[in-house]
């Protein structure tokens, strides 16, 4: 009974093992063209399909080349799930040839799980478009000049743009000479020092660098010796970067200490400006004491 009994369950063990292997397709690859004869350089569309059951990995070979082709563009690789449990893979490739003759595209590769898969290979016929020998021969003709309507309109093309680059010139030249002119009045009823004086104590009251405002701190120190330098110098600072604006203030009669702190100063504004430099709070109050006493210096200097 129980070597009956073994027999039963081995054979319902066949079954299902059979159901299952059944149930799970086959892997396949598959390559098409959509024609098999083309003209030089006229386009030929190849689609590659690979399917294998879900879950199985499939190495798609990298297809750099094919003899006697070349590759146009190269679509995406596309994938869906069929009915059961199978996966599709699909590419589109578009070649061409300018061999002409009988071609072939060899049989690609794939790998599906451990194993290697071929594609068939495809035919393909390239030629030339044809034509009837027993036609007259035409020979190349020679160039022919054809004559240009435009041509009397060149001159007074190239006049107008002529005048235009000139009107634009003296526009130009006419508006920074109206903004130098407009910086040289005052701005302001106070006097140059009286309004840079008042503007540091407005600066120092309103403690940004507490505040975490340290970069709009530097910019407002900078800018207020800038107009005050324009207003009582006469010097065209305000459009100038710090580098600059040092060298205009080596021409001023000062100490060779004063100017060396009043540079470190400036410096040290365009480092916290563009370099993202955050200074401590004693260099914050000694730069701010470097612009107030340069001030005072050369309010007295120019005196």
């Amino acid at each position: 009974m129980a070597k009956k009994f073994l027999h039963i369950a081995w054979a319902i063990f066949l079954v299902l093992a059979g159901l299952s292997a059944s149930s799970q397709q086959p892997a396949s690859v598959k390559a098409t063209a959509d024609r098999n004869k083309i003209l030089i350089g006229e386009p030929l569309q190849l689609l590659l399909e690979v399917n294998g059951p879900e879950g199985t990995g499939i190495t798609w070979v990298p297809l750099d080349s094919i003899p006697h082709f070349e590759f146009v563009e190269k679509g995406k690789i596309d994938s869906s799930l069929n009915t059961g449990s199978a996966r599709s893979f699909r590419q589109r490739l578009i070649l061409t040839s300018f061999d002409s003759g009988s071609r072939v595209i060899p049989p690609l590769q794939f790998i599906v799980g451990n194993k290697k898969y071929y594609t068939d290979s495809i035919p393909v016929e390239v030629g030339f478009s044809s034509f009837d020998p027993r036609q007259d021969y035409h020979d190349i003709k020679d160039i022919i000049a054809v004559d240009n309507p435009y041509v009397r309109y060149i001159v007074w093309i190239i006049a107008g743009l002529i005048l235009l680059s000139l009107a634009l010139v003296i526009y130009f030249i006419r508006g920074k000479r109206s903004i130098v002119e407009a910086g040289d009045q005052p701005v302001s009823k106070w006097s140059p020092y009286e309004e840079a004086v008042r503007s540091l104590t407005e600066l120092k009251e309103q403690r940004l660098p507490e505040k975490g405002q340290v970069k709009l701190y530097y910019t407002r120190l900078n800018d207020i010796l800038r107009l005050f330098v324009m207003r009582k110098l006469r010097m065209a600072s305000m459009e100038k970067t710090n580098e600059e604006l040092i060298l205009q203030l080596r021409q001023v009669n000062i100490s060779p200490q004063q100017f060396s702190q009043l540079t470190e100063a400036l410096r040290m504004s365009d480092y916290v400006k563009f370099a993202k430099f955050q200074p401590g709070e004693n260099d914050n109050k000694r730069n701010f004491d470097i612009i107030e006493t340069s001030v005072h210096l050369l309010n007295e200097i120019e005196q």
